[in-house]
C-alpha cells in the first residue's frame, strides 16, 4: 500500500484491542494494535476465530475479557449502533427496496443528516466510487462489484473511525474480483482510520493490506507485513497459504536435520532451530535416481496424488521427504507420474531459504 505508518503497540489513536470470548470448547484471544491510516488483515482457516473477532469489533458478540479502545475511547462500553464503526459485510446486506443512493444516504439519515443532506452526501460518495450512473438502481438491477461499491460507499457515508471489512470480495466471479480488488486497494490507501479486512483469500490480504496478522485456533501464530509473511511462514497453513514447502529442523552449518526426516543442504550458514522453506517450483523429479547432479537434496518419493494447479501440475509426494513439487503437463507425462509412482525428487541448495524459529 506504500504506508509507512505502522502500530507498534497501544496508543491514544487508533486501535487498542484485547479480543478474548471463550465459547465452550473454543477460546479467542488475540491483540490488535492498529494505528490511523493502516489497513490490517485477520487471515486464517475457516473455525479460526477472524469471524468472532470481527463480531467483538462491530459490536455484536460481547467480549468475555480483555479491551476495546478506539481513539481512546472504550467501545465495550457503547452500544453497537453508537460506534464509529463502519461494515461491509460478505453479501453486503443492502435493503432491496431502496436505491443506491437511498441505501448510502441511510447512514448519514441514522446520524441526524436531513434528508437532502444525506442524499448529497450518498451522492457524492456514489460518485467517487464510480456509481454515479447507478443512483437510483435498486441492489437486484445491480451487478456483484456496484453492490459491492455501494455497500462500501454506505460504510464510508457514516464517517467511520473503524472499517471492518468480512470477506468483501468473496460473492464475486474471478473477473469481478481482479477489477474491484483493485478499487478497493485505491479507496483503502485514502482512508484515513483504521481499517481492519477479515479473509481466507491470501492474495486479497497480501494486496489490500499493510500488515497480517494470522491466527489459528483463536491465537496469533505470526504478525507482519504480507512480504515478511510470505517469506517467513512459520506454520503449515501459512506455508501452504503463500505456496511453500516448509520444514523444522536443527542447523548445523549448512545442514539441517529433521525433527522426523533427513537433512537439508541450505546456502544459508546457521545453527539451533530452524525453518527451511522452497517453493513446489524448486522440485525436479526423475524417475531413476539422478547421477551428476548439482543438487545437493535428493530423496525416494511416491506419488500420492496429482492435480492441476493453474497452467500447471502439482504432485503431492510422500517418502523420505514429504513435499509438494510444480511441473508442467508436458514433464509429467513423460515421466509417466500417477499415483503410486516412485520417483527422486531433488531440490538445490540455492534454491532452499533458512531462517531461525
Amino acid at each position: 500500500m506504500n504506508r509507512t505508518r505502522t502500530a507498534t503497540g497501544p496508543s491514544v489513536d487508533g486501535l487498542d484491542a484485547r479480543l478474548v470470548v471463550d465459547r465452550g470448547t473454543f477460546r479467542l484471544d488475540v491483540a490488535l494494535a492498529v494505528a490511523p491510516g493502516e489497513v490490517v488483515a485477520l487471515l486464517g482457516p475457516n473455525g479460526a476465530g477472524k469471524t468472532t473477532a470481527l463480531r467483538v469489533l462491530a459490536g455484536l458478540t460481547p467480549l468475555t475479557d480483555g479491551h476495546l479502545r478506539l481513539d481512546g475511547t472504550e467501545l465495550d462500553r457503547m452500544p453497537p449502533e453508537s460506534r464509529p464503526v463502519g461494515v461491509v459485510f460478505q453479501d453486503y446486506l443492502l435493503f432491496p427496496h431502496l436505491t443506491a443512493l437511498d441505501n448510502v444516504a441511510f447512514g448519514p439519515r441514522c446520524q441526524g443528516a436531513t434528508k437532502a443532506e444525506a442524499r448529497a452526501q450518498a451522492a457524492e460518495w456514489l460518485d467517487r466510487l464510480g456509481l454515479a450512473a447507478h443512483t437510483g438502481a435498486k441492489p437486484r438491477r445491480l451487478s456483484g462489484g456496484q453492490a459491492q461499491r455501494v455497500a462500501l460507499a454506505r460504510a464510508l457515508a457514516t464517517r467511520p473511525r473503524l472499517l471492518l471489512l468480512d470477506e468483501p470480495l468473496a460473492a464475486l466471479d474471478a473477473r469481478t474480483r481482479l477489477e474491484v480488488r483493485a478499487r478497493l486497494r485505491r479507496h483503502l490507501a485514502d482512508f484515513e482510520a483504521v481499517a481492519v479486512l477479515v479473509t481466507h483469500d491470501p492474495l486479497d490480504a497480501m494486496v489490500l493490506a499493510d500488515r497480517l496478522v494470522v491466527v489459528e485456533h483463536g491465537r496469533v501464530v505470526q504478525e507482519g507485513t504480507p512480504a515478511d509473511i510470505a517469506r517467513h511462514p512459520r506454520t503449515d497453513y501459512i506455508a501452504r497459504l503463500v505456496g511453500l514447502n516448509l520444514y523444522r529442523g536443527e542447523a548445523d552449518g549448512h545442514g539441517v536435520r529433521l525433527a522426523d526426516g533427513p537433512s537439508l543442504t541450505t546456502t544459508e550458514v546457521l545453527s539451533g532451530p530452524v525453518f527451511v522453506a522452497f517453493p513446489p517450483s524448486a522440485v525436479t523429479l526423475h524417475r531413476e535416481r539422478p547421477t551428476g547432479s548439482s543438487a545437493r537434496n535428493v530423496w525416494r518419493c511416491e506419488v500420492a496424488g496429482m492435480e492441476t494447479h493453474g497452467d500447471q501440475i502439482r504432485a503431492d509426494l510422500t517418502g523420505e521427504l514429504p513435499l509438494v513439487a510444480d511441473l508442467t503437463t508436458v514433464a509429467a507425462a513423460e515421466l509417466g507420474l500417477h499415483p503410486g509412482a516412485e520417483v527422486w525428487a531433488t531440490v538445490k541448495a540455492a534454491q532452499t531459504h533458512a531462517y531461525p524459529v
